[in-house]
């Protein structure tokens, strides 16, 4: 069976349109809130969606989701609980799903059985910020063996290693827009014509996020990739409206995949 992020890619290139990736932290500020705002947030236009599984010590993250991170574990989230909760979003959607998350995590959980668990509950691809890509062998077998897509990182220091890490790419190449830790930026200043010049000719899709936090900045980046994710603008609005944040929340995402459509 084909990966749903092939298959969703192949669809918005049959649209002529490019894709919007959101994030969310997962229990944040409790489960009931989490399975709206996804299911609001794929109704009102958004193609991916990654379900952010907190961490003590979130390293890639800035303070809005560092904060999102400490209220869902303070709620009690598990891996475990995400997993249910996943089940139950597969009842109500088939578009697809990734879980962000740090490495620690899964050797706790146990590299195996996270895995089947994964694939078990329909979880389309991982994304390990702190795995750095030269030690991707540490999850690849069980990965691979599950059908579990591991999406590699870029960022603007990694330009003589683009193309080597974009032919080992499956589903998409996550393009980190600038250097530093997550969080909406003003101005994204990097040359991303530059950077991604390696990809010419290499059959990866590839998105970029970290700072994107409204339309126009959408419209801009989606200039240079298939796609744009945007994670910290949507996580502060829960941290804004709590349990109430979905009508917002997918009230935002409409607006920043309307200059997506083409």
């Amino acid at each position: 069976m084909k990966n749903r992020i092939d298959a969703c890619f192949e669809q918005l290139k049959a649209k002529g349109e490019k894709a919007l990736v959101t994030f969310v932290t997962a229990g944040d500020p409790d489960f009931d809130t989490t399975e709206k705002c996804v299911l609001e947030m794929f109704d009102k236009g958004a193609d991916i969606i990654e379900l952010g599984v907190p961490f003590s010590d979130p390293i890639a993250e800035g303070p809005v989701i560092q904060r999102a991170s400490l209220r869902s574990l303070k709620g009690g989230t598990t891996l475990d609980k995400i997993f249910e909760l996943v089940k139950k979003l597969r009842t109500k959607t088939d578009k697809p799903l990734l879980l962000m998350m740090y490495i620690n995590t899964i050797f706790r959980y146990g590299t195996e059985k996270f895995f089947k668990s994964c694939a078990q509950y329909q979880i389309d691809g991982v994304i390990v910020p702190d795995l750095p890509f030269e030690e991707r062998d540490e999850i690849a077998v069980q990965a691979e063996k599950y059908g579990i897509y591991n999406i590699y990182l870029v960022a603007p220091t990694s330009a003589d290693r683009v193309a080597v890490i974009a032919r080992e790419s499956k589903g998409f190449l996550y393009v980190v827009s600038s250097l530093g830790v997550t969080g909406t930026r003003s101005e994204i200043t990097t040359d991303f014509s530059t950077l991604l010049a390696p990809l010419d000719g290499i059959d990866v899709p590839c998105c970029i996020g970290f700072g994107i936090s409204d339309a126009q900045q959408a419209k801009k980046m989606s200039q240079f990739s298939d796609g744009v994710i945007v994670g910290s603008a949507i996580v502060k609005i829960i941290e804004q409206q709590g349990s109430q944040a979905a009508p917002a929340v997918g009230e935002f995402v409409a607006s920043l995949k309307e200059p997506l459509k083409g």
